[in-house]
């Protein structure tokens, strides 16, 4: 795994722009209790993403897979999640995800793309915990910023999560970047 400028690993962001060809945007781990609000109340917790942003836009939320692949057993994929009805991203994600954990009709839908992991998780009632261990601030680079459709340079805030099911396998590794607060309630 790379490490961030500040060498702390911020996998599997780092992975996603080796892969991309691409240097790291300018990153660093803050301890949650300095992510500024409305940031924090979106990022420091133990919840998943995908119903913390439902709530916050009082809306459905969809995913836009941006960049897929398969390699042994494990898909990564960038992505961003827009609220139904939305042409502005809400977040913008790097995720592997273990498939070789999760059950067939889940797996089915993981693979499909076409809702967030937290959504499935959820509709199945696969047991899990949400384990946020850094938060950082990031210089939003020309990836991001065409992901999250900005139109300059800002600082970003984000969260790396680890999400694991009952018997404590890892069900996936996820960077989560959250776009200037753009009218959230």
């Amino acid at each position: 795994m790379a490490a961030s400028p500040n060498g702390k690993s911020i996998y599997p962001l780092d992975e996603f722009y080796e892969q991309s060809g691409l240097p790291l945007p300018s990153i660093a781990s803050i301890p949650g209790a300095e992510v500024p609000e409305p940031y924090r109340s979106l990022l420091v917790h133990s919840r998943d993403m995908t119903p913390t942003l439902e709530c916050a836009y009082s809306s459905t939320i969809h995913l836009r897979v941006l960049q897929r692949s398969i390699a042994r057993g494990v898909l990564s994929r960038g992505v961003v999640l827009i609220p139904d009805g939305g042409v502005k991203p809400v977040a913008f994600g790097v995720i592997k995800i273990n498939l070789e954990h999760f059950p067939k009709p889940a797996k089915e839908l993981v693979l499909e793309g076409r809702e967030p992991l937290g959504a499935i998780l959820s509709r199945h009632a696969i047991e899990h915990a949400s384990r946020p261990d850094t938060y950082i601030c990031v210089q939003a680079d020309p990836l991001i910023r065409k992901a999250l459709d900005l139109a300059e340079t800002c600082v970003l805030y984000g969260r790396r999560n680890v999400i694991a099911d009952a018997a404590r396998r890892t069900l996936a590794h996820v960077v989560e970047i959250l776009p200037p607060s753009n009218g959230f309630a």
